[in-house]
């Protein structure tokens, strides 16, 4: 077994690594803006994992690269599909059993976890209103950051979001700011939005329990809203986000 695992996670938003010592355990765990390039974020993972102490050219050091800037990876032993490693990874922090929503920048995966394999999983079109990028573009519509808008949204009311595409969804709140409608109600409807988005697509996934990972799993209005939706609670962590990096540093430590 190699003497270390690392999973490069390279997000349309962010990009992720996790570095796992030869018996499974957490060396080191990074996050940082994927920015324009892939390839840029690929050499500063690298550069993360250096000042972790380890040397992705080692010959005991396995790397595995996901996420939809996994090819951009040169220095990568494998690469894996986004799906396997969240499964992986939800698995190593959750259970093996369960339905695990992820909220990422750019899409919303739901993948069915059976004895700690992926059983079925499903996506949302890129241009639906149910994933991170829309929060943070409405935030910034609304001037506020993305924490404001969840504490504005829990003191609001009364206000639907109704478009499928982001682009619409902006033209909707901007109607909405020109008639007058309060920053809260405004931010409630966001919200509202993205959780019914994301909870309609979680409910094509076996059903309880149901484990969060992705950007927002630290967002607590967002879990609740959401378990709400679903119409149960919702299990995350501050290492959720990691889900897809720790998956495929799993993958790394099973590589020869």
């Amino acid at each position: 077994m190699p003497a270390y695992g690392i999973g490069i996670d390279i997000g349309s938003t962010a990009t992720k690594v996790a570095v796992l010592g030869g018996g499974g355990e957490v060396a080191a765990l990074e996050v940082m803006p994927t920015g324009f390039s892939s390839v840029d974020a690929a050499e500063r993972a690298r550069a993360a994992v250096a000042a972790a102490g380890v040397d992705v050219a080692a010959d005991d050091v396995r790397v595995v690269a996901t996420g939809y800037g996994r090819v951009a990876v040169p220095y990568a032993d494998k690469v894996v599909t986004e799906i396997t490693c969240h499964g992986v990874g939800a698995a190593r922090l959750f259970g093996p059993e369960g339905t695990v929503v992820d909220v990422g920048g750019q899409d919303t995966k739901v993948i069915q976890l059976r004895a700690g394999r992926v059983a079925k999983f499903a996506m949302n079109d890129k241009c639906a209103a149910g994933t991170g990028r829309f929060l943070e573009v409405m935030a910034d519509k609304l001037g506020v950051s993305q924490e404001e808008l969840s504490r504005l949204a829990a003191a609001g009311e009364g206000v639907t979001i109704s478009s499928m595409c982001t682009v619409f969804a902006e033209s909707e709140v901007i109607s909405l700011v020109g008639r007058g409608e309060t920053r809260e109600n405004i931010a409630h409807g966001i919200i509202e939005s993205v959780v019914s988005r994301v909870a309609a697509l979680a409910g094509q996934g076996a059903g309880e329990p149901f484990f969060l990972t992705g950007g927002l799993c630290e967002n607590g209005y967002f879990v609740e809203r959401l378990g709400v939706k679903l119409g149960s609670s919702v299990t995350t962590c501050s290492e959720a986000r990691f889900a897809g990096a720790l998956g495929a540093a799993e993958k790394a430590l099973q590589l020869a």
